[in-house]
């Protein structure tokens, strides 16, 4: 898959690696694909890092790789998370990132991975709003504004 051009949206070019993809690796994308957008509608599609699809809302939420073997999701900010239906199933050694592998045949709990997206979305909308309460210019502002 090649990068975006002028003309070309994330979203394009996601559909049409589902579409190449033509196996059940393909259909399990756009699944967790449609389950992304209706935890959160107004996530961001990307295209990154030699053509790995990327979900964002105030950062990245997570992606979607495709290899031989398996579907992984994988939560940017997953160690911060919480998995009470345990699905995290792959990096569960990292500080940051946990991973969700989807190998053909896996039933997906949608209602959890639901949660765990609108979670993921929470985070990165709450530390966002933390760091422009700390950042110079609201410091700024809010110095000038007690005069």
């Amino acid at each position: 898959m090649k990068k975006p051009g002028p003309t070309e949206s994330a979203s394009a070019l996601i559909d049409e690696k589902i579409k190449q993809l033509g196996d059940w690796r393909g259909k399990t994308l756009a699944k967790v694909r449609a389950i992304i957008h209706q935890a959160d509608p107004e996530i961001l599609e990307e295209w990154k890092w030699r053509g790995t699809p990327v979900w964002s809302h105030g950062g990245i939420v997570c992606t979607g790789e495709t290899y031989k073997q398996a579907v992984k999701m994988t939560f940017a900010k997953g160690a911060a998370l919480p998995d009470p239906s345990g699905l995290f199933n792959s990096s569960l050694e990292g500080n940051v990132r946990r991973a969700i592998d989807i190998h053909e045949g896996d039933h997906l709990n949608k209602t959890a991975l639901k949660d765990l997206i609108r979670a993921a979305v929470a985070l990165n909308l709450k530390r966002k709003s933390k760091s422009n309460l700390r950042s110079p210019r609201s410091a700024k502002k809010s110095a000038t504004s007690s005069e």
